[in-house]
């Protein structure tokens, strides 16, 4: 099937709906790869990593941020996936993190709370994310602007498909920028540890190589994601006041909140993957080293699973969904994106800034993305609208 790029990146829905009813298992020619894009595939192929591999020595991803966890499969995914998990355990994520969250992002909201408006994205949204991820990675004397950036020239560089030699280059030079940032904290970690990923896995003995290309793999995810669920879920919210209503008034949980939006539009929206060995599934015939992309966008709004899946509807069932996956690759750090997001930048956002509504005079907001999806702002105010 062939796609518009451009078209694709506004909005990938429509043509996902499309791949969904006709060609559920279909190769794109301008990106270079095969999207499967129903639930159930997605859920049964992610776990056969014998033929769909995480190891993609090739790969966007390893050439520019170096192999990471997320890059390998079977017992050598398992023993870095060790090394790392239990600084963001939900555990951990109870024992220290949450009451950080609570504390940063009051701070954050203490900032701009007396302007009357904001745009969401930038001043609350991407500050939130980058301030609780500059505590957990442990890179914090870096700015939170400066984590942002990094992601986003990470996540464009590894879904750069049609190797634009700009976007290229930014991935390079803030991958130079975040290990200069190791560098300079690594004598501190070294000296007093902490529950920091970099201090955990500098302690645990992780080779060097290996602490890096983690620590860029969870800046590349751990910004955006929380970031583009913030300000969507806020805006989503906002357009949507019936369902506000259910959140303010307690009748739904602000978990269910940022489930279903995460649901309805996904922060992450593709997972790609290596095919290993000669394979045939779904009436398809499957060669070794072509690539294929796991649309965990789409499977969110498969209709076989979900009704009216292109509604939001914070009181549906989104056990189904997969937003973090499904297989042995399921998001490491899940628990701490429900805390941060669920449990404290939604409910506290509306707690502090009485009568919050979208700016009546700007532009329609607008979201941007498909392998990693968000909106570009999100202009509000709040307080008196006189």
């Amino acid at each position: 099937m062939n796609i518009d790029p451009a078209a694709f990146w506004r909005d990938p829905y429509p043509i996902l709906a499309e791949m969904r009813d006709s060609a559920p298992i279909c190769y794109v020619p301008e990106i270079g790869a095969t999207l499967i894009t129903r639930r159930d595939d997605i859920h049964t192929c992610e776990k056969n990593v014998s033929v769909f591999s995480s190891d993609q020595p090739g790969g966007l991803m390893n050439v520019l941020m170096g192999r990471n966890m997320m890059r390998k499969d079977g017992e050598e995914h398992r023993k870095e996936r060790f090394v790392y998990y239990p600084s963001i355990s939900p555990r951990k994520v109870e024992q220290i993190w949450a009451a950080l969250f609570v504390e940063l992002t009051n701070t954050i909201l203490d900032r701009f709370t007396s302007s009357g408006s904001t745009d969401l994205v930038p001043d609350y949204a991407t500050a939130v994310s980058g301030e609780a991820l500059k505590a957990i990675t442990g890179l914090t004397q870096v700015k939170f602007g400066d984590l942002d950036s990094w992601s986003q020239a990470m996540i464009d560089g590894v879904a750069n498909y049609t190797g634009d030699p700009d976007i290229e280059a930014r991935c390079i030079s803030a991958t130079e920028a975040i290990d200069q940032a190791i560098d300079e904290r690594l004598p501190e970690i070294q000296r007093d540890a902490d529950a920091s990923l970099l201090s955990v896995m500098t302690h645990a003995g992780m080779p060097d190589e290996m602490v890096r290309a983690n620590i860029k793999l969870t800046i590349s995810g751990g910004q955006n994601e929380p970031r583009d669920a913030i300000a969507g879920a806020i805006w989503a919210l906002l357009e949507h006041p019936d369902q506000l209503e259910l959140a303010t008034s307690g009748d739904v949980s602000w978990q269910q909140v940022f489930e279903e939006y995460c649901r309805w539009i996904a922060p992450i929206g593709m997972s790609p993957r290596r095919i290993a060995t000669e394979h045939s599934y779904g009436g398809v015939e499957f060669e070794p080293e072509e690539r294929v992309f796991f649309m965990f966008s789409s499977a969110n709004r498969d209709e076989n699973y979900f009704d009216n899946p292109d509604d939001f509807d914070v009181t549906r069932d989104t056990a189904a969904a997969l937003t973090f996956g499904a297989g042995p690759h399921f998001c490491a750090g899940a628990a701490a994106s429900r805390s941060l997001v669920g449990d404290v930048a939604l409910p506290r956002i509306f707690e502090r800034l009485e009568r919050l509504r979208l700016d009546p005079i700007g532009p329609p907001v607008e979201f941007g993305g498909w392998a990693f999806r968000g909106p570009l702002s999100v202009p509000v105010s709040w307080g008196d609208a006189s």
